[in-house]
């Protein structure tokens, strides 16, 4: 299996799409000795998965572990990532978290916010399944860009 191929043969996984194959692309390129290559698209996908029974098994009040915190800026900056690839217009993240997991998120793109996400509990961050990771992805996507369009000067700014 290549680095950066969306199907598993050797267990034959269907392909990765959408968003999550993006978010794939993502943690492979920040595998910069090849620790990951022979993990599957799945098993990279695997933490960002928390369905509602391993949520409950999490404490309700907790500190975000570091593991975390990179997952939760590598979703956003995926985000980036494809709302720069339908726009042509660069877009970058910047995160403000309190030690406990309570924080702001946002997507900036030239003078324009185009996300702007509160974050609490950030030690239960995931999703139910990749359909959901999908799913809120192309919301937060389809609403940057949407705001992009009604705002292009200050974007492009």
């Amino acid at each position: 299996m290549t680095p950066n191929s969306l199907t598993d043969t050797a267990t034959a996984t269907p392909a990765i799409e959408g968003f999550a194959a993006q978010l794939v692309q993502q943690i492979r390129a920040q595998d910069t000795h090849g620790s990951w290559d022979r993990k599957t698209d799945m098993e990279l996908l695997d933490p960002f998965i928390v369905d509602k029974q391993a949520r409950r098994a999490l404490p309700i009040i907790d500190d975000p572990d570091p593991d975390t915190l990179w997952r939760l800026e590598l979703f956003y900056s995926g985000l980036c990532l494809a709302i720069e690839r339908q726009t042509g217009v660069m877009v970058s993240p910047m995160m403000k978290m309190s030690h406990e997991g309570f924080g702001r998120m946002v997507l900036i793109a030239g003078r324009l916010v185009v996300v702007n996400k509160s974050l609490r509990d950030v030690h239960r961050f995931g999703f139910d399944s990749i359909a959901k990771l999908n799913d809120e992805a192309g919301k937060f996507i389809a609403s940057a860009t949407e705001i992009m369009a009604k705002f292009p000067e200050v974007a492009n700014y």
